[in-house]
């Protein structure tokens, strides 16, 4: 028997590369083999194939199911799928849990019918309900009709909140206990468990109708005498708790500012009806900032990175159009002004200075704006003293380091006057920068919208028209 490896967070790489070695050796040994003349050629090609698949099959039994996860994201589609047939059945439900989302369709497209049904069978009711809107209805179907009815009731109970609540997030495996029990019956009671379920931190003193009394945490049990009752010692105020319909990162924020490991949620009438632990906190904040960095670049959802091209073409043209609208304006922009640059050449080296320093500024602002968001700092209502403080940040930047750029083009150039617009340019394309940076997120926000989408997309492109109209509509008026 295998005995699996010790677990290291950094040797994730080192077991990529080890497959990819195994990968790259299997095909060049078996070309080798398939080019000779030997006598039973098929059997010996056989032979060396069966050999090479037992290294590798070996090699994915002592990986964590997050591992083999990472694994296949990071290996080009037809190693992937090879890869993937390979693993252990038994383990495929785990690990496409742990694969991003566009893996995963991939890995279900060459999965049949009755090995989807097996995967999801193996998955608890919380879990199953993530998987679920990836598997074809009549799989989903004949597992929703293999469940008990307790199973069926958590299923239908978890796929109906919204993506973004506790309620999608929260799972069912937990221990509760009574206030009337003491300690020592307690402990009798864990003993029976063959495990105890992940990060189990606390057990949830119930009454006959499972409403929540208090909390009884697993060092209290431990530390207390036997004979003491749960009511003595556990603790009924406060305890942080939340309901199926409560903000998921609502709840990721209490989890980090009050260093939970797990919390009970409850519905209505304060009965529990499930948990939401600290691996589900950071798997949902893990998620949401993935999508977060996507919707800066106006990417729509995760992209398998050796998806067909014609997949991440896709992914990717809408804010592409956009964009090729807004250049098109940009450059008209700058044909309104060929005259002036043709007169001032120094025009042409100068201006896409201003629209990049505005471009980056905006950018700075509308990450912190949007960042802000996120961590429910900010407010719809807010808007007016956060544009106030971002326009007196570009004032200051825009008056100082416009100033610095106009003396570098009244050196470069011999021409004051174009220093003072380089510097008046500098400085109204940062303000338009911090007002864009604000604005644009926080109407999004009011507007029920993702307020990163796209966010830097639009900045830069508002900075570039922006700056190019503000820089040279200056240099018409006052240069020439």
């Amino acid at each position: 028997m295998t005995e699996p490896e010790e677990l290291h967070p950094d040797d994730v790489q080192h077991h990529l590369k080890e497959v990819q070695d195994l990968l790259a050796r299997q095909k060049v040994v078996e070309g080798l083999v398939h080019r000779q003349d030997m006598p039973r050629h098929e059997l010996v090609e056989n032979l060396v194939h069966k050999q090479h698949e037992a290294g590798l099959r070996a090699k994915l039994d002592t990986l964590h199911p997050a591992d083999i996860a990472y694994i296949l994201e990071a290996l080009p589609r037809e190693e992937r799928l090879y890869v993937w047939d390979l693993v252990k059945a038994e383990r495929d439900g785990e690990i496409l849990l742990e694969v991003s989302d566009a893996v995963r369709e991939s890995l279900i497209e060459t999965m049949d019918p009755e090995e989807l049904k097996a995967a999801a069978g193996s998955l608890d009711a919380d879990e199953l309900a993530d998987l679920a809107p990836d598997l074809p209805p009549e799989v989903i179907e004949d597992v929703f009709q293999s469940l008990d009815t307790e199973g069926r009731e958590q299923l239908r109970a978890a796929m109906s909140y919204p993506e973004d609540s506790v309620g999608a997030l929260m799972d069912f495996d937990m221990v509760t206990v009574r206030d009337d029990v003491t300690l020592e019956v307690v402990l009798r009671y864990l003993r029976r468990f063959d495990e105890l379920p992940d990060h189990t931190d606390k057990l949830f003193v119930v009454d006959r109708e499972d409403h929540l009394e208090g909390i009884l945490t697993l060092e209290t049990l431990l530390i207390s005498d036997p004979e003491r009752t749960v009511a003595e010692v556990m603790r009924s105020e406060p305890v942080i708790s939340f309901t199926p319909e409560d903000e998921a990162d609502d709840a990721a924020q209490a989890f980090e500012r009050y260093d939970l490991v797990s919390a009970p949620v409850i519905d209505s009438e304060r009965r529990v009806i499930g948990r939401i632990t600290v691996a589900d906190a950071v798997d949902f904040i893990r998620e949401e900032s993935e999508a977060e960095i996507l919707s800066q670049a106006g990417l729509r959802e995760e992209e398998d990175i050796f998806a067909s091209v014609w997949s991440s073409v896709k992914n990717r043209w809408a804010w592409l159009a956009i964009n090729l609208v807004t250049a098109f304006v940009a450059s008209r922009v700058i044909g309104l002004f060929e005259e002036s640059i043709e007169k001032l050449v120094a025009l042409a080296a100068l201006m896409p200075i201003v629209a990049g320093i505005g471009g980056n500024s905006g950018n700075q602002t509308v990450t912190m704006i949007v960042r802000a968001i996120a961590m429910g700092q900010v407010e719809p209502s807010a808007m007016t003293r956060l544009l106030k403080k971002e326009l007196g940040v570009a004032l200051i930047n825009g008056v100082v380091w416009g100033s610095l750029l106009g003396v570098l083009a009244w050196w470069l150039y011999g021409n004051v006057d174009l220093g003072l617009v380089m510097t008046g340019a500098m400085t109204l394309n940062l303000l338009l920068a911090a007002c864009a940076g604000v604005v644009i997120p926080m109407l999004r926000q009011r507007l029920g919208a993702d307020p990163a989408l796209g966010g830097s997309v639009m900045i830069t492109a508002l900075t570039d028209s922006g700056g190019f109209f503000i820089f040279l509509g200056m240099a018409t008026l006052f240069l020439l």
